[in-house]
C-alpha cells in the first residue's frame, strides 16, 4: 500500500509519518488492499483537538473515517481501531446473509420519498453501475444512510437507503 499524507494547518513530521505509515501497513492482513492502493490521510489541527481523516479504496468498497482527538497520536490508533472494525463488520455481513434473498427483499419493498427542506449543502456526486447489493455494501462500508447508483440490470439511477425499522428501501428514478 501507498501513502498520501497531507497536512492541514500542521506539517506532518518525520515521526507522524512512520507512525501512520506503520500503523496503516498493519492493514495488509484483510487481503482486501492491493500493492497499488494509495491510502489518503489528511491531518488538521484545531485549536482544541486533532483529526485525523483515513480513505482507503479496496476491493469491496470504500473505507472511509474520522477521528478527533486531544493527541494526535490516540487519534491514528483510533482511526485505525474503526478501519479494522469496518472491515470485521463487513466480512461477517457478507458471509451471513445471502445476495439473492437480500437483493429480492429489497425489490419486493414499497418504497415512498418524503419531501426535503431547502438544502444546506449541495453535493455532486457520480452514479457508478453496480448491482444492489454491491450499492448496499458500499453504504454500509461508508456507514451512510444512503446510497445513490446507477443499476447495472437496466441503467436506472437508484437510491438505497437504511430504514427506521432497520430493513432497507431502494428507490428507483424514473427518467422519462
Amino acid at each position: 500500500m501507498r501513502f498520501e499524507i497531507v497536512g492541514k494547518n500542521v506539517e506532518i513530521s518525520d515521526s507522524m509519518r512512520e507512525q501512520i505509515e506503520k500503523k496503516l501497513s498493519n492493514m495488509d492482513k484483510y487481503l482486501l488492499i492491493d500493492p497499488d492502493t494509495i491510502a489518503r490521510v489528511v491531518a488538521r489541527v484545531y485549536p482544541n483537538s486533532q483529526k485525523i481523516e483515513v480513505t482507503i479504496p479496496t476491493k469491496i468498497g470504500l473505507l472511509r473515517t474520522e477521528v478527533v482527538n486531544d493527541d494526535f497520536y490516540a487519534a491514528v490508533d483510533l482511526a485505525i481501531d474503526k478501519l479494522e472494525d469496518q472491515i470485521r463488520r463487513q466480512k461477517t455481513r457478507l458471509s451471513r446473509r445471502h445476495r439473492e434473498h437480500l437483493a429480492q427483499a429489497f425489490i419486493e419493498e414499497a418504497v415512498k420519498e418524503e419531501g426535503r427542506d431547502i438544502p444546506v449543502r449541495t453535493k455532486t456526486v457520480a452514479a457508478e453501475e453496480m448491482a444492489l447489493d454491491d450499492a448496499i455494501m458500499h453504504m454500509e462500508l461508508l456507514s451512510h444512510n444512503f446510497f445513490i447508483y446507477r443499476d447495472e440490470e437496466n441503467g436506472q439511477i437508484c437510491v438505497v437507503y437504511r430504514r427506521a425499522n432497520g430493513g432497507y428501501g431502494l428507490i428507483e428514478v424514473d427518467e422519462d
